[in-house]
């Protein structure tokens, strides 16, 4: 890894309106790139936004080659690597919940959830890989929002190399401090049982499509401690600088490194 800066950003999206979102984005990552911003990660669906009457509607009427130019063409004129995520057709029956990553040089990868919740199981079509992306020196993992809850894929992303994992949520209902608290029962777990940092955000504000969403951001340490923090009703990008220091030294630790002491002969019950 090698030190860099991040930002996760609470954006309001909404559903099918492709132009606004888009807008909202761009100018997110120009205040990223103006920020010296190596990363800039956006909400679950922040481009076509989240709905669950219908989706697959918005996601044939988003043009994916359009989305993939379009955000592709922002990492390129800012030099910055953008995680921005939309409904993408499958070519089948349900479109998948997908977050693209792009960066100066063009597409690194489409991550598809592979784990949906079970409202998303009757609209969304689950994906079938995880992986790790790499840029450089840089190695990214992506879980979705309702992924967080799974502790195995962590840990495959880990053993995959990942340094980083980003958490885009489109989560909705209750406040910001409800939503904080709920999720400083688990990242924190996340990020210190694997040695490595977790950057979580959620989309922000009420849609048309009646959901109303607490924007929270989250930067944490691989040590489990909370390096940054956002909570509140309007749009905002959190910003942090990750160390490649910090996460060297905590994967040198003999006792607060534990990936090596895994024993997975024990585990078969999990892959059952």
């Amino acid at each position: 890894m090698q030190d860099i800066r991040i930002a996760a950003v609470c954006m309001h999206a909404e559903p099918g309106d492709l132009d606004k979102n888009l807008k909202t984005t761009e100018s997110f990552v120009t205040q990223a790139s103006e920020a010296g911003v190596n990363i800039v990660c956006f909400p679950e669906l922040s481009i076509s936004g989240y709905a669950l009457d219908n989706p697959g509607r918005i996601g044939e009427a988003m043009p994916r080659q359009e989305i993939l130019e379009q955000v592709t063409g922002m990492a390129r004129d800012r030099d910055i690597i953008i995680m921005a995520g939309f409904i993408e057709a499958s070519g089948g029956e349900k479109p998948y919940i997908s977050q693209m990553i792009a960066g100066p040089e063009g597409l690194i990868g489409i991550y598809r959830k592979t784990h949906l919740s079970p409202q998303e199981k009757k609209q969304f079509r689950a994906g079938e890989q995880i992986e790790v992306y790499e840029q450089g020196r840089l190695h990214i993992g992506v879980q979705l929002c309702y992924e967080a809850h799974f502790p195995e894929i962590t840990t495959v992303l880990a053993l995959e190399g990942a340094d980083i994992i980003f958490l885009p949520h489109a989560s909705p209902r209750g406040t910001p401090e409800e939503k904080t608290r709920s999720w400083l029962r688990h990242l924190p777990s996340r990020a210190f049982d694997n040695a490595l940092f977790i950057i979580a955000c959620n989309q922000v504000g009420e849609t048309a499509a009646g959901l109303s969403f607490p924007g929270v951001a989250l930067v944490i340490g691989p040590d489990g401690n909370v390096m940054g923090s956002y909570g509140g009703l309007r749009e905002n990008m959190l910003t942090a600088d990750l160390k490649a220091e910090v996460l060297k030294g905590m994967r040198e630790h003999r006792m607060k490194y534990f990936l090596p002491n895994r024993r997975p002969h024990l585990y078969g019950q999990i892959a059952k």
